[in-house]
This record gives structure tokens, sequence and C-alpha cells, in this order.
């Protein structure tokens, strides 16, 4: 006699999925009622939560013709029924819900002509291997990034939420080395949740719009920061944002599977975890030492400058960028690169990663990892099939709070 299937009184509710092929990816919306899940043969179902608490199939539709690797709903201050994807067939693309179309028809999210709302190609036969999108509120900027197999990243900008096809490319960077063909690899991307930088990091001159990304590049962890570059022009200046690596998190003996970026940075100093392959979860600090060692009091935070505006040439281990032609640009960049190099870099603020704790996940590679909504609680799921939850103790290390299993009841 077969064991009956386990019910929500157990903790866990099982969802008939039916999809035809392995689940790839799956997310929840942002107030938890919908859930949407990919698979290898290229289709995503999206499920609504009902007043009774069960979960049915909205639609069913082909978003890419290979694997999907990631989904994700785009935030709810854009739209709140957007979906985003990416897939081994080279695309990214962005799907939109009329509610007009009955649901079941096939066509709920892809009513635009059979297709996206909006389409970015990988170039040079690298597929998207990962993506984050971020969205600012106030100032009604959409960020998005891609990370590519050849180890690019490429961050476009949105200054239109309502036009979802305005995006320009930002700056495009790369990671780390490109990976040899046939050899196993991994990417992961996620920009910093927070609004603003924690303010340890305004104090030491981090712009308050500036933008942060952690980055998993095969056996490598990084952060990057935006700093603001100057570029003058016969017609006049203007200032773009340009990435560069802030600090490197140490210690992975093994492909790095995922990072996660921790909300909640009124703390003074940023939380972020990375899952490994090695078996190890690793949970960094991400400070911003004072400048000289010494803490700048309230007078000194008030003679900072707004902005930290520099001329500078990015580094070739920071990436590449094309400048903006120009004979002025040229030679701004001329007079300015031996006093760089003198100064250091400009415009840089300097952080410090620590690693707080080290957590074994029961001696299996671990392939995923998440912060909750308040930073407080970090999940990690692995080989072993189960959901660790990590909590942080008074003195600062992380350790485990609960193990979860499905486990399937035993009749008497």
């Amino acid at each position: 006699m077969m064991d009956d299937p386990p019910s929500s009184k157990e903790g866990f509710t099982l969802l008939e999925n039916s999809h035809k092929d392995m689940v790839g990816a799956t997310a929840f919306n942002s107030y938890g009622d919908r859930f949407a899940s990919s698979s290898v043969d290229g289709k995503i179902k999206v499920y609504n939560r009902h007043r009774d608490g069960t979960w049915v199939l909205c639609d069913t539709w082909t978003a890419h013709s290979a694997e999907i690797f990631e989904i994700q709903w785009l935030p709810p201050t854009i739209h709140p029924n957007l979906i985003a994807s990416i897939g081994a067939d080279g695309r990214f693309r962005i799907w939109v819900e009329d509610p007009t179309i009955i649901p079941g028809r096939g066509r709920r999210f892809n009513s635009h002509s059979n297709k996206a709302v909006f389409e970015l190609r990988a170039p040079a036969r690298a597929p998207y291997l990962s993506f984050s999108i971020k969205h600012n509120p106030e100032t009604r900027h959409t960020y998005l990034a891609l990370l590519s197999r050849n180890a690019q990243l490429t961050v476009y900008e949105n200054e239109e939420p309502e036009n979802l096809e305005s995006w320009s490319d930002m700056d495009t960077i790369n990671v780390g080395d490109k990976p040899s063909r046939g050899e196993e690899t991994s990417f992961k991307v996620s920009f910093d949740p927070n609004l603003e930088p924690c303010y340890n990091a305004i104090r030491q001159g981090v712009q308050r719009d500036s933008l942060a990304l952690i980055i998993a590049s095969m056996n490598r962890a990084s952060i990057w920061r935006t700093k603001e570059i100057s570029h003058n022009v016969s017609l006049g200046s203007s200032s773009t944002k340009e990435f560069y690596m802030a600090a490197e998190l140490k210690g992975h003996r093994g492909l790095v599977r995922d990072v996660a970026w921790a909300p909640g940075n009124i703390r003074g100093f940023d939380v972020v975890a990375t899952a490994c392959k090695d078996g190890f979860v690793r949970v960094f600090s991400i400070t911003t030492p004072a400048k000289g060692g010494r803490e700048l009091n309230s007078k000194d935070y008030s003679k900072m400058p707004e902005q930290v505006v520099v001329v500078a040439p990015r580094t070739v281990e920071n990436g590449a960028r094309n400048a903006p032609s120009g004979i002025g640009v040229g030679l701004a960049g001329a007079r300015s690169q031996n006093r760089q190099e003198a100064e250091g870099k400009q415009g840089e603020v300097l952080h410090f990663a620590k690693e707080v704790s080290k957590l074994e996940s029961n001696r299996t590679p671990v392939w995923r990892v998440e912060f909750d909504d308040d930073g407080q609680l970090l999940g990690s799921t692995g080989d072993d099939g189960k959901l660790m939850l990590w909590r942080q103790e008074p003195s600062g290390v992380w350790s485990k709070s609960a193990e979860l299993a499905m486990n399937r009841s035993i009749p008497t």
C-alpha cells in the first residue's frame, strides 16, 4: 500500500504543476498570492491562490524555445502583473498580463501578437544566465542587470516605467574570466534591495543614488558599486554612472551557485550571503572603514559634497567601457591620468568584506540562498533536499534555527 500524500496539515501543500518536463525556476509575486513556475520545455505556468487557500492554474504559455533559467515578477510599483524570464535561447523577455483574456487560453500573458512586450538578445552567442531588476519608486527609475555566460555584465536603465521599451545601456563590464567551452558554469547577479546605501557608506562618500550589485562569477563572488564619471565635451559636460569592484568575497572552494543581499541596512553595514558547491553557506558583512582610521563626526559629514564626480578612465581589471566621443574627452582624460595614478582611483570608496559565518549544509552542495524581508532569517537549499533556516545570534554569528524536509505520513 502506498503512503498517503502530504497534506497542508503537515505544513506543506503539494501543487500539481502539470509540467511535462523538469521544473527549473519558480517565483512568488510581492503579495504572495500568485506563483509562477518554468520548465526545461520553455513553458511558464502561473497559479492564483484563492481565498480558501487552494492554488488554481491561471494560464500556460511557451515563453522560450529552450530551457528557462530564471523567472521573476517585476516590482508592483511598476506594474502588478509583469513577469521577466531568461532562457537558453539567449533571450530576456518581459510578459504583461491582459486581464480581459479568459484564463487557460494560453494568451493571457502573451496577447501582443503572441510575443513578449519587451525582448533583449544576448550578444556573441553567450546566453544570459542570470538577471536582476530594481525599481526606485521615488526617482521612478528602473534598472536591469543581465549577466551572460561570457562573464559580461550589462546594466540598463529605464526612466519611464510606463514604457517598457525605453531602456538605455548604462554600463557594460567584465566580471571575471570567460569560461572555456564545455566547462561547468555558475553566474548570478542581484541588486542591493535597499533604496539607499547604508548610512556609514554615505558618510564615507558613497552617493545616495549609488547602485550596488553582488555577483557570482564561477568560483568568485564580489560587490560592485557605481561612481559618477564626468564627460567634458565641446558643447558642455555630462555625467554617467560606471561600476567598479568595491570588495571581493574570498574563501570559496567551488562554484558559487547563488548570492543574496539582506534588506534592512539601517544597521550601518551590509550583509550578504553566498551558496557554494563546496557545501557551505557563507555570510559576509560589508563595511566602509573611515578614512585614515578616524570616524567622521557630524561637522565633517556636513562638509562632504553631495556628489563626487571624477574624470576617470576605467582600469583593465574592472572591465572596459567605450568613452563618449569628442576631443574634449580625450584631452581631459590625458590631463587627469597622471594625477589619478598619484591619488588612486578617484570616486571609489573602499569597502571591506569580512566572513562572519561559514555554515555547513549537511556536507552537500548548496544551490540556493535567500534572506527574508527583514534580513534576520536566512534560508538555503541544496542536494540534501532540505530547507535550512539560519538566524543571527547576539554575538553576530549565524547558526542553524530550523530544518525542514518533506516527509510522507506513515499509515498506522
